[in-house]
């Protein structure tokens, strides 16, 4: 039986928003070590403020300076942070009221074991030594044995000098990859530059990459076809945006391409021919990144375009 591969993945990708006056007033605010809480229409105070009232989906302004006490309304031990937890020791996530909110805020707090934290604890904001405004500013809960905070928040203006008009949150998923059977025949042909896909026992056509079954039919599929290597630009997009950490110079084409015995175009980028002239029913081959076993790109062939009949299924 042949080997299964499989290999460590990571997607990862930088999440950019802009930020309404109220999340600005909120993120700004920690930035400065205050607490801001919105008003609802029932008087409930929302922390962290929300834009639009939860009930009545009014827009809400009414901003509240909190105080920066609280008591914790339930917990879960974490024994093991993980890479950018907000702690690098064992920590309770928490849910914490603070004195005079309604809603309760989800934060960490920095406890020597599961034994010292409990629901009805009193805690207090540790602050960031350096703050940025975001709700890292905050940089955990700790037990606190003083006076509450007033149960009247004081209101405020949200105003503050430069604030904060927008926030980039990074996304990552780390998971590791296992291809299968289908999918780990189709890499290893690529390490010989071949392009193999699998026929369907039913519809009889070929797909690339394979899956082990038939996306139409349902059925599994075993019988291998090798395609290609040339093939037909169905469809195409231009990119005007460099990707981080991508070397390719913008603008560039990346295209559906139907591999010749193929009925599934795959993804590629087309090179060695000016963006502007790219076109659907343009015959490309592949040229393959030198020491690495995929396709770098596909460049023209030289060769007269499909009729468009040929690949008009594929589009």
């Amino acid at each position: 039986m042949p080997d299964i591969l499989s290999a460590p993945l990571v997607v990862e990708f930088p999440f950019t928003r802009s930020l309404g006056p109220v999340q600005s007033a909120f993120l700004t605010g920690l930035r400065e070590r205050t607490v801001l809480g919105v008003r609802a229409d029932d008087g409930t105070v929302l922390v962290p403020p929300v834009e639009y009232d939860p009930v009545t989906a009014n827009e809400l302004g009414d901003l509240v300076e909190l105080a920066p006490t609280g008591t914790v309304t339930t917990w879960a031990w974490n024994p093991s942070p993980r890479r950018n937890q907000p702690l690098d020791t064992p920590f309770a996530w928490v849910l914490v009221r603070l004195d005079g909110a309604g809603t309760a805020l989800l934060h960490v707090l920095d406890a020597p074991g599961p034994d010292a934290v409990r629901t009805g604890m009193r805690v207090r904001i540790r602050w960031a030594a350096t703050r940025t405004g975001a709700i890292t500013d905050i940089a955990c809960f700790e037990p606190y044995e003083g006076e509450p905070g007033p149960s009247e928040p004081v209101p405020h203006t949200g105003e503050f000098a430069d604030p904060v008009t927008g926030i980039v949150a990074p996304a990552r998923l780390d998971y590791v990859h296992t291809p299968g059977r289908a999918q780990s025949a189709y890499i290893k042909a690529l390490e010989e530059r071949r392009t193999v896909g699998e026929r369907c026992p039913s519809c009889r056509k070929v797909y690339v990459p394979p899956r082990g079954a038939c996306p139409t039919c349902g059925v599994a599929t075993a019988e291998q076809v090798e395609v290609g290597p040339r093939g037909t630009v169905t469809t195409f997009c231009i990119v005007n945006i460099k990707a981080k950490n991508l070397d390719i110079e913008v603008p560039y084409v990346y295209a559906h391409i139907a591999l010749d015995g193929a009925d599934l175009a795959l993804h590629g980028r087309i090179a060695g021919i000016p963006y502007d002239q790219v076109r659907m029913g343009l015959r490309v081959e592949p040229v393959w990144s030198e020491g690495a076993r995929h396709v770098d790109h596909y460049r023209p062939t030289g060769e007269p375009d499909a009729d468009y009949d040929t690949y008009k299924e594929l589009v």
